[in-house]
């Protein structure tokens, strides 16, 4: 007792000590919450602002976990870089990188977002292609639309022992692409893009369709040719079937088809807007001045509108015509050989009064 009187110091520390444990209470409360409640932010907080546009993210094959990040943050739509790739660690993200396409919708989290990533849950492309000539700007043209190169597309479409394989050559390859539109995911390789052409050109090519074309006396390869031809020679749609109609009635003749942009392919100058003599002299299994039937191959990826206006041709007895001189697009149909001369006059004459020589 007396020392407890003489030494007060023992009932100080207890009383300092009870102070100091609510104090503490209350501060790991707080970091608790606090804590915790950045852990939820991290989480389920949305950390995508797309600012209202179409966002998608390419992480291409063999991409590292930082490569793939930096592509996710070049997008522009994470709100918090920081918290994503912490939620990323946190998911084992840095593990399971998987290469495509993805769309970042506005509004996720990052936990959603990483989620989508893990599993390669890819936003699928619609695939499109029209207004080409030339194999090599198929190629191209591919390859601006999936990840692989335009070599390797290239590559594929110049193999001819390949090519066989499929039931093609590599003048009547560009025939087995058929202008449509297909879904697939931006991460399908070259061969499986081949595969995918093939099996669509097999699904177009119909029973019903290659009656047509035997009833024409035509394989499905010729009829994109002429196709390919028809849809050089005209723009409207309308005129299509009667065009078809004025190339079949030359063929069933035996005469030349004297198509001039079987001409300008020949030449592989596509700038040509009059064909002129010296052209039509230049020596090409495609010059069809020069060398009865159809071309080796297509002129161009014929669309589905070609290719039906020839398998649905316009009956009639017009073997020739010419651009009309109002430049409406549309052409003058003519029987004989006087009449288109007289039609040809009259356009080459508006050609000339444009300035238009060659």
């Amino acid at each position: 007792m007396a020392n407890e009187v003489n030494n007060p110091r023992p009932r100080r520390q207890r009383k300092e000590k009870s102070k100091l444990l609510p104090a503490l209470a209350v501060l790991f409360l707080f970091l608790f919450v606090s804590f915790s409640y950045y852990a939820y932010q991290i989480v389920y907080t949305p950390n995508v602002d797309t600012k209202d546009r179409d966002t998608y993210v390419l992480i291409p094959t063999g991409a590292t976990y930082g490569q793939a990040m930096d592509s996710i943050e070049a997008s522009g739509a994470i709100i918090d870089k920081l918290s994503l790739r912490f939620m990323a660690k946190l998911m084992d993200y840095d593990k399971l990188v998987k290469p495509g396409r993805y769309k970042l919708e506005h509004g996720w989290s990052n936990r959603q977002l990483i989620g989508v990533l893990r599993l390669g849950q890819q936003a699928p492309l619609n695939l499109t292609f029209t207004n080409v000539r030339l194999r090599n700007q198929l190629a191209a043209k591919l390859a601006t639309e999936i990840e692989a190169s335009e070599q390797e597309l290239d590559s594929l479409l110049s193999d001819q022992a390949y090519l066989q394989t499929l039931g093609f050559d590599t003048t009547t390859v560009v025939s087995m692409f058929i202008p449509n539109t297909y879904e697939l995911y931006w991460t399908t390789t070259a061969p499986e893009l081949m595969q995918r052409m093939k099996k669509e050109y097999d699904k177009f090519w119909t029973a019903e369709r290659k009656a047509k074309a035997d009833k024409l006396g035509l394989t499905p390869k010729q009829v994109s040719t002429l196709a390919s031809i028809v849809q050089a020679e005209t723009i409207k749609r309308d005129e299509k079937p009667k065009v078809a109609g004025v190339y079949l009635n030359r063929l069933q003749k035996g005469m030349l088809l004297q198509a001039d942009p079987t001409v300008v392919f020949a030449v592989r100058d596509f700038s040509i807007r009059r064909v002129l003599n010296k052209h039509l002299a230049y020596d090409s299994p495609y010059n069809t001045y020069k060398y009865k039937g159809l071309p080796p191959g297509p002129i161009n990826v014929p669309d589905i509108s070609s290719i039906d206006a020839v398998l649905n041709p316009e009956q009639h007895n017009y073997i020739y015509f010419c651009a009309k001189d109002d430049f409406s697009g549309y052409h003058a149909f003519a029987v004989t050989e006087r009449e288109h001369i007289n039609n040809a006059r009259r356009y080459q004459r508006a050609l000339t009064q444009r300035n238009i020589l060659n």
